[in-house]
């Protein structure tokens, strides 16, 4: 496929995307709501993040899935290079691994159910791709076993209530892994909405010449 101006944009948006998350990943929300406290539950990057997989289920409708995994591939590589300028390393190694994998499933989920209910392809892949892509992510950036990618970011090792409620006390990034999770399936849900609207203006790829 020739450079177009669309391939273009989508690339340019992903990278907008991820760069902004691995810099927001890095501030817990500060204040708190009835006593708890919003910074051991939450990162602003969690509710930048979701957009990645509209932006790929986007192309994936409009040029297939061969397509849509070429601009996963050259989002993630100006991505990965940005965010070594403007987070730690272990943080852009995370985001990059995560990033990575959980498109390229999204990619694969959408394309499996793309003949079906208009919402259920764009929706699914999310929250599949959302599922590994937090996985990967938080365990790569703050878990210690993981710590041959850089040094551990001490406040994400700091012990609070899980989730900022239960009895027991964990690593504070394993509440925001559960809490990313959380708000990347509810942000799943809402991006529906712009999806959908766009549904006119991206004309779909003939369904039997997915690959």
């Amino acid at each position: 496929m020739p450079v177009t101006r669309s391939f273009i944009i989508y690339v340019l948006l992903m990278t907008l995307v991820v760069v902004a998350s691995n810099i927001l990943v890095q501030y817990p929300i500060p204040g708190q709501i009835s006593g708890l406290r919003l910074a051991d539950l939450l990162t602003f990057g969690a509710f930048i993040y979701p957009v990645a997989f509209l932006v790929t289920d986007l192309t994936n409708r409009q040029f297939g899935p061969r397509i849509a995994r070429r601009v996963v591939v050259v989002g993630f590589a100006v991505a990965v290079v940005l965010s070594f300028l403007v987070a730690s390393p272990r943080i852009a190694i995370a985001s990059g691994s995560a990033f990575l994998a959980g498109q390229l499933l999204d990619i694969s989920v959408f394309n499996k159910l793309r003949a079906q209910t208009w919402w259920r392809a764009p929706l699914m892949g999310s929250i599949i791709g959302s599922m590994l892509d937090t996985a990967l992510f938080f365990s790569f950036a703050f878990a210690p076993t993981f710590s041959i990618f850089g040094p551990n970011e001490p406040f994400a090792l700091e012990h609070a209530p899980l989730l900022g409620v239960m009895a027991s006390e964990e690593p504070r990034w394993i509440s925001w892994a559960l809490g990313d999770l959380v708000v990347k399936i509810i942000v799943g849900f809402v991006l529906l909405l712009p999806y959908g609207a766009l549904m006119s203006i991206v004309r779909p790829m003939p369904v039997q010449k997915a690959v």
